[in-house]
């Protein structure tokens, strides 16, 4: 593939960051991910141990099968392969302008996982939801109407639990005062916005194109935690993910989210899944702050944090609405999150607030999970996504895999 050369300062694969800055601080970590292997014309399942990139498509022909494990990291970690290349090197191919499709590169980490993700589960991403639906697309207007409701409700929203009884008078101090909204009640009702972000396979990872629509003009990343969830409903994992949002498609009607979640290259996830084991499981998560930084090539520059103890719902509750009785996964699922970040900084013209522009440089990171790096495309103009369940399934059997 030859991704669109990028233009401006930004032309240099540089943009996509070195293998230090991508992978965990912790050398210790047990890390699994996907990449194209060249030579079997398809994806392999991979470890990455010191910078080395092991393949062990061998034991396990999808990231699935290793999820689905009594103890993935436990096994993953005694796994031996052939080695496959240099992080660092995979990840300079991965991102180049001109990619050498005779070397491996770098996919989304997981295959047959549904995408999944929770939406408003931060008080203050609620508001601005809130926001979007009665400005339907207006930014001046989103402008005057979170000047007046912050105002008006005078509420520490990060200490407010969803489902408590203090959230269910501050619903309907709101209702009252006539600001009910559909977003009011999935941010703190008592069920959870839980939604299809994309379809299997169709995730792009790290140091690739992530998509927005052509047609629109206020948009922003959502940098978020993703949890690799079992069939079980076992959470064995974390990566880091980029749920993509066009608010003014969203804030038009909230009927129209498909739209502005699900398109082409529209949820990126990575670089890595780490496992969990006795180092890093849910304490750690639940404590874990998610930085973003956007960088334009008109010189723009912006920095946010999601602190995961700012979430209105536990992440295991979120899980539990995800995956239980009501509804089976039998590949298991990765679930996002939510997030706390709101892009109220103006970009172009006072009140309008921010919106990407096309060559702004996303990057998500968080130490205990690595570095999310993606270049902001149109996603009319990205690789179109093409390799599907059957086309994995029949690469697997040409190869002796399955």
């Amino acid at each position: 593939m030859t991704l669109p050369r990028p233009r401006g300062s930004a032309a240099a694969a540089d943009w996509v960051g070195t293998a230090a800055e991508a992978l965990p601080d912790d050398a210790d970590s047990v890390l699994i991910g996907r990449i194209w292997d060249p030579s079997g014309d398809g994806p392999s399942p991979v470890t990455v141990r010191d910078g080395a990139v092991i393949d062990i498509s061998h034991r396990f022909p999808t990231v699935r099968d290793i999820c689905e494990l009594p103890d993935p990291a436990a096994t993953v970690a005694g796994l031996d392969g052939p080695r496959v290349g240099d992080f660092g090197e995979m990840l300079a191919n991965t991102g180049a302008a001109t990619r050498d499709r005779s070397r491996p590169w770098l996919l989304a980490p997981v295959d047959l996982q549904a995408l999944k993700a929770a939406g408003v589960t931060f008080p203050i991403s609620m508001i601005e939801r809130v926001i979007e639906e009665r400005a339907r697309g207006d930014l001046a207007l989103a402008a005057d109407i979170r000047h007046r409701m912050l105002a008006d409700v005078g509420v520490d929203l990060h200490s407010l639990e969803a489902g408590s009884p203090e959230a269910d008078r501050l619903k309907s101090l709101l209702v009252a005062e006539g600001m009910w909204s559909q977003y009011l009640e999935v941010g703190i009702g008592p069920d959870a916005e839980i939604f299809t972000k994309g379809q299997i396979l169709s995730a792009v990872g790290t140091a690739v194109p992530v998509g927005v629509l052509a047609a629109s003009t206020w948009n922003n990343p959502e940098p978020e935690v993703t949890l690799i969830v079992q069939s079980s409903g076992r959470i064995v994992g974390a990566t880091l993910g980029n749920d993509v949002n066009l608010r003014d498609i969203e804030g038009r009607s909230a009927l129209l989210l498909p739209l502005a979640k699900d398109n082409n290259a529209s949820c990126a996830l990575g670089p890595l899944i780490r496992l969990f084991d006795d180092r890093f499981g849910m304490d750690r998560v639940r404590e874990l702050a998610v930085r973003l930084e956007v960088r334009g090539e008109d010189g723009f520059h912006l920095e946010a944090v999601s602190e995961m103890t700012q979430m209105s719902r536990d992440p295991e509750e979120l899980v539990r609405q995800l995956i239980g009785p009501h509804h089976h996964y039998p590949d298991g699922a990765a679930l996002m999150l939510g997030t706390m970040f709101a892009p109220i900084q103006d970009r172009d013209r006072p009140g309008e607030g921010f919106t990407h522009k096309v060559d702004d440089v996303v990057r998500i990171s968080c130490p205990a999970l690595g570095t999310l790096v993606n270049r902001v495309r149109h996603a009319e103009e990205c690789e179109p996504w093409h390799f599907g369940v059957r086309d994995l399934m029949g690469n697997l059997v040409r190869r002796g895999l399955l």
